[in-house]
């Protein structure tokens, strides 16, 4: 056994002897020498996890413990099923950041490359990814290596790996994630193909809630910890998350090809393109919902499209409009509630539609802020809806989220 597999062993031994929620996560995973021409530290497929045997030559026992705890986690909380249509790097860097500062509070040491930021402790990869700015340039501690888009899109395919080698097939490393050792890598892996990584999914949840059993009957599991495998097992999640999730898709650039101007040349080349979101925001001011819930909705919605430039048209309505509304904020100004709301009476969504209507807007979405008790109207509009709802009231059209 050479010196970096022996460092291995022995981080993996005291894992399990003192994180044993970390430890039985880290065993579901084969080790597997990587080439350094490929692998700079360390990397996962969710089938494996690769290794630079210099870079872990050159670690403490304490930061290879968090090295390997850092890939377990990626791949027991999914992370390699969750990117839908995100930019690939912002994903990346989005669940570095949910994942180090759990490890952290656990008293593992990260390594000199690790980003541990204590601002984004407790929240979850989708909550943090409206908050990084695409500008970002900072790299992950390890390679994410589940598909081959560098960009928005693709959930995963053959392709190649950006390095001009072809990709292979894992060596001796199955689906079953079995724990054994592999050979050494001297090429990438194959991204995941969608039907296994499907399987993979299912199989770290089943790992997931195993191994938090098992910590939970030692009485060893963080209450870090705890908050992640809640957010993962429970059947709903929280109500932020499926917003930021829907609005940092929103965020979609397009490239244009239109002929520039002639002093640049005859060559057309493709151009990102951005474009301003238009939102429209309303509140259910007939009594049902709070002033100081919906001043937190507000807030909310102001700190997920910090990420987004996004121009808002701010609504308050109970069975009409209130006086005064709607409120426009541009995308520099910070979203607020208005001074004084009168509402109070019943409760009526049409006014909303029917202004958005007159005035012949296009919004890219609508959110609805309500109890979604009361009068829809008949047919639902042209453009997205997003209902955030209190309490248990269906909504016979537009995508309902849970304020849970």
């Amino acid at each position: 056994m050479n010196k970096a597999a022996g460092k291995l062993a022995t981080a993996r031994a005291r894992l399990i002897l003192d994180q044993p929620f970390l430890g039985a996560l880290v065993l579901r995973l084969p080790l597997v020498e990587a080439d350094a021409g490929w692998c700079r530290t360390s990397a996962t497929d969710a089938r494996a996890l690769y290794y630079n045997p210099r870079w872990i030559e050159g670690l403490s026992s304490a930061q290879v413990q968090f090295a390997l705890a850092h890939e377990a986690l990626h791949c027991a909380l999914g992370h390699f099923a969750r990117r839908g249509s995100r930019v690939r790097q912002r994903w990346d860097l989005a669940c570095d950041f949910a994942i180090n500062p759990v490890l952290a509070e656990q008293g593992l040491r990260p390594p000199p490359e690790a980003l541990v930021l204590d601002l984004y402790a407790g929240m979850t990869a989708e909550e943090i990814y409206p908050c990084i700015d695409d500008s970002l340039d900072q790299e992950t501690l390890d390679q994410h290596l589940y598909d081959s888009d560098g960009g928005e899109g693709g959930q995963g395919g053959q392709g190649d790996q950006g390095n001009g080698e072809q990709p292979q097939q894992t060596p001796g490393v199955g689906a079953t994630l079995d724990g054994g050792e592999a050979k050494a890598a001297m090429a990438p892996p194959a991204p995941l193909a969608a039907a296994e990584r499907e399987q993979l999914a299912q199989q770290w949840q089943r790992h997931l809630a195993a191994a938090a059993q098992r910590a939970q009957e030692a009485g060893k599991l963080g209450g870090g910890l705890a908050r992640l495998i809640g957010q993962m097992l429970q059947p709903v999640l929280p109500w932020r998350s499926l917003l930021a999730q829907y609005l940092s898709q929103m965020a979609q650039h397009d490239y244009s090809y239109a002929r520039p101007s002639r002093r640049e040349g005859e060559m057309i080349f493709p151009s990102l393109r951005s474009s301003q979101a238009e939102l429209c925001v309303a509140l259910d001011i007939s009594g049902s919902v709070g002033a100081a819930e919906l001043a937190q909705f507000v807030s909310e919605v102001d700190a997920i499209r910090g990420a987004l430039p996004a121009r808002v048209t701010l609504f308050a309505c109970d069975a009409a409009l209130a006086p005064d509304a709607p409120w426009l904020f541009e995308p520099w100004q910070a979203l607020s509630l208005p001074r004084s709301l009168i509402g109070g009476g019943g409760t009526a969504f049409a006014p909303v539609f029917e202004w958005v209507a007159r005035e012949g807007r296009a919004p890219d979405a609508l959110l609805y802020f309500t109890d979604a008790l009361g009068e829809f109207p008949a047919a639902p509009p042209d453009y997205p809806v997003l209902w955030l709802v209190k309490g248990k009231a269906p909504v016979p059209w537009g995508r309902r989220i849970q304020l849970n």
